[in-house]
């Protein structure tokens, strides 16, 4: 019987895959379809991915598949082989990273889940074969500039904050769950306007329009591929960028440059920066903006709080970390619980 999860320590993987001569792809995809035996399906997958050197996070449930992996440059071929293998995953469009440094995963780990994208929908009636339409870089270019296309970024708004499209509406919620219903209600009274979702990679944005269509809205898109497949096909096609600013990723990278420009601000000081840290302090592990002067000022913490605590004894850290649960910590500036970095002593 094969060993299906891994049993080397984490910062020995990591280690690992730092150590790595060959170059590696980081790419992204997903599938809604039915899978009767979820677990029997990730074991499998696990196998053949393990085979091939793949890293990465997967999360496999009845309603299909979710994944962010990469894999050895050489052995791109094969794992798109094996994906088309699978008749429901045969010609699947497989994102690759747009600002990529092959450093985005040292693991892999597949879950099976609930669900691939939490959604909070417990309607039988719900349908995702009822879907929008697709829309590509190129129609959507031409579609925004429309007065009657609203345009819905269904992300968080910490990927929000540090890159978005032009006209995008913000639904102000940090939770997918929450976002449907009122993405639903903030647009009630314009459901015979064209809507537009996106998303990073397009599973969310594409079952939001199922979603909107579910709830009674009649001309509904979502961004095909999302940010990553709208990126690469404006670089190939020469079209100008619509979107502005970063694309936030779950993965070591934490982003990924689409423009020049940068949107938003260090959290700490108020300059401009984009660029994502999780508070150093394994007591904190908040995830915000900071500079790259706030960075070496507070050694990656997110307060002088945070920033004493790490020169703590490690006996005493650990003492410290007992009973605290932090959960995801993120600031939550659309729900406007954002704690002030301005100032430095805040405690979390």
């Amino acid at each position: 019987m094969p060993v299906l999860h891994n049993r080397v320590s984490n910062e020995e993987l990591k280690q690992r895959m730092l150590a790595e001569t060959e170059p590696r792809t980081t790419i992204s995809f997903y599938c809604y379809f039915p899978i009767g035996e979820p677990q029997a399906f990730r074991d499998e997958l696990y196998t053949a991915l393990e085979r091939l050197k793949v890293f990465g996070r997967i999360y496999v449930a009845h309603e299909g598949i979710n994944a962010q992996v990469s894999v050895p440059q050489s052995r791109f071929a094969a794992l798109r082989d094996h994906l088309y293998s699978i008749p429901a995953l045969d010609g699947l469009r497989l994102n690759v990273a747009v600002d990529d440094d092959g450093k985005s995963f040292w693991v892999l780990r597949i879950k099976v889940k609930e669900k691939i994208v939490a959604d909070g929908i417990n309607d039988p009636e719900f349908d995702m074969a009822n879907r929008g339409k697709y829309i590509d870089a190129e129609r959507f270019n031409d579609i925004i500039d429309d007065p009657n296309t609203i345009v819905v970024d269904m992300r968080n708004h910490y990927e929000y904050e540090v890159g978005h499209f032009e006209k995008a509406i913000e639904v102000p919620s940090d939770t997918f769950r929450e976002q449907l219903p009122m993405a639903a209600g903030m647009l009630d009274q314009d459901k015979d306007k064209t809507i537009v979702m996106y998303c990073t990679g397009g599973i969310r944005c594409e079952k939001a329009s199922a979603y909107m269509l579910h709830k009674g809205f009649s001309n509904v898109y979502h961004l095909e591929g999302g940010i990553i497949h709208y990126a690469n096909q404006i670089r190939e096609k020469g079209l100008p960028s619509k979107f502005h600013g970063k694309n936030f990723v779950f993965d070591n990278r934490l982003g990924e440059r689409i423009t020049d420009e940068v949107i938003a601000h260090c959290h700490q000081c108020g300059k401009p920066a984009d660029t994502h840290t999780n508070c150093i302090n394994d007591t904190c592990h908040l995830l915000f903006i900071q500079c790259a002067e706030c960075s070496e000022k507070y050694e990656q913490c997110c307060s002088k709080n945070c920033q004493e605590f790490i020169h703590l004894p490690s006996e005493v850290q650990a003492a410290r970390r007992k009973g605290i649960e932090k959960g995801h910590n993120i600031f939550h500036k659309s729900k406007r619980l954002r704690p002030r970095l301005s100032d430095p002593d805040h405690t979390l």
